[in-house]
């Protein structure tokens, strides 16, 4: 057997022993200089090194020879197809290589492409200034959308406590009993009156979760799970809030909600259980909600965070809008660019389907520059649940890249045609002189006087 250059994990495997180069010469009978060598990868480890290795301190031989994070490599893959390094030609071994043999590095560059992705997001969100203190301020929501997106909304570490929150819930027969069992909280339910305007409060002194009776099977299970996370992850989630390196309290209130809700969703779909099913079912969302007991809005939210590194599945936007067009809810894990850029083009279904109540209704888009998406959209409904009670009607909408659309259940009814329904990112945005639908016109452009013809379209503009 010829040596293999495994220098930077020899280095790091003396390092986590805590030994000397001397003292690992001592161990493998051999010299310090020759420790030294291997090291730097100036010399090769031999199978009989290796041997002396494994037995001198009983590590795993495949382990040690394979000892990059097991998505490094493909965390980097993702990284070089980034837009700024689309002209820099990688080999596929280049990569692994990178990754396998000096993992130092590789950790580096993606912490820094992660650097660079927050910081690309803030520029394009950033808001307004804070005139009074003369310096620029990020809107607090604006920041976590950045901070999501800048990591596809998807959390490796997150979703693999969860899996195993999710293995120890199921074993102890449900989310109450957990509770009970591990934590001596008593779950109950009650009166909405009682809960004087929440539907999740801990009773700390008397060890009880109070959860409002008016929440329906999918929300209250939410909660619990909610909770759960509060209880079980908050360390780790702190712990990934403070890589956003946020300015305000505010912010990272919002980022630790939003991550304490992304842990309680892990926790009913457990990422490797989930991912199962999104392909058998075809990303059929009401299939799945029945099939986990959750909402399709909590269901469509789950399928944006399916990124782990080597496990993707369809990178999704995710949108959720009120009739007055407001946004309440964007995630991003795909390549769509309403992500930056708000939303409000009245072409879109999203913006529509309220005349349809309940029904899923699909739509190709096409973007001024030719990209074309596919649209899954759908009106959800929050509050209610009692006589009297106040309830409220949005819209979601799921959109991928026009390639992934074969993937999807709903495209098969909806195969892709020659004319989309063009839209636009946002009027202000958006050239598309012919639209009857703008509402106000695009910068950069001259409007026409309209004094000796008018257009049939709200504004006409100049070539120039």
């Amino acid at each position: 057997m010829q040596g293999v250059y495994l220098g930077p994990r020899l280095r790091r495997l003396r390092r986590d022993l805590g030994l000397t180069q001397a003292g690992m010469a001592a161990d493998l009978d051999i010299s310090p200089s020759y420790i030294a060598l291997m090291e730097s990868n100036q010399r090769p480890l031999t199978a009989e090194t290796l041997l002396r290795l494994a037995k001198a301190y009983k590590i795993d031989f495949s382990e040690f020879t394979n000892a990059a994070a097991p998505d490094t490599v493909s965390r980097l893959q993702a990284m070089v197809k980034d837009s700024i390094l689309m002209d820099v030609d990688f080999g596929s071994l280049e990569v692994a290589d990178v990754a396998h043999s000096f993992p130092g590095v590789a950790e580096a560059l993606l912490r820094l492409h992660t650097a660079y992705k927050e910081g690309q997001f803030a520029l394009a969100d950033k808001r307004r200034q804070l005139t009074s203190e003369g310096c620029d301020a990020l809107d607090p929501v604006a920041a976590v959308r950045s901070f999501l997106s800048a990591r596809r909304n998807c959390f490796p570490m997150l979703d693999a406590a969860s899996e195993k929150l999710f293995a120890n819930i199921t074993e102890a027969g449900g989310l109450t009993e957990y509770l009970q069992t591990h934590h001596k909280i008593r779950v109950r339910r009650l009166p909405s009156n009682v809960m004087t305007g929440s539907v999740r409060r801990l009773d700390r002194h008397r060890k009880e979760l109070l959860i409002n009776e008016i929440l329906d099977l999918p929300s209250h299970q939410f909660q619990l799970a909610q909770q759960l996370a509060y209880l079980e992850f908050d360390e780790a989630i702190l712990s990934t809030v403070a890589e956003g390196r946020f300015p305000n309290d505010n912010t990272r209130r919002l980022a630790h909600r939003a991550l304490a809700a992304y842990c309680a969703a892990a926790t009913i779909m457990p990422y490797a259980a989930f991912a199962r099913a999104v392909d058998s079912r075809r990303y059929d969302i009401e299939l799945l909600a029945r099939q986990f007991g959750t909402s399709f809005e909590q269901t469509a939210h789950r399928l944006t965070t399916l990124q782990k590194p080597g496990q993707e599945r369809v990178p999704f936007f995710f949108i959720r809008v009120d009739a007055a067009g407001n946004i309440s809810k964007r995630l991003n894990s795909g390549n769509f660019p309403f992500a930056r850029h708000g939303g409000g083009c009245p072409l879109w279904t999203v913006h529509q389907v309220f005349t349809t109540p309940r029904k899923v209704v699909t739509q190709w888009l096409e973007l001024p520059e030719g990209q074309r998406f596919f649209s899954i959209a759908r009106t959800v409904s929050a509050g209610g649940g009692a006589y009297g009670m106040a309830s409220v009607d949005r819209s979601v909408a799921l959109v991928c890249e026009a390639h992934h659309a074969e993937k999807l259940i709903y495209a098969q009814d909806h195969p892709q045609i020659e004319s989309p329904t063009p839209i636009g990112i946002t009027c202000s945005l958006c050239h598309r002189t012919a639209c009857a639908a703008r509402s106000e016109p695009p910068l950069g452009r001259q409007i026409l006087p309209d004094n000796l013809r008018r257009a049939d379209v709200p504004y006409g503009f100049s070539d120039s």
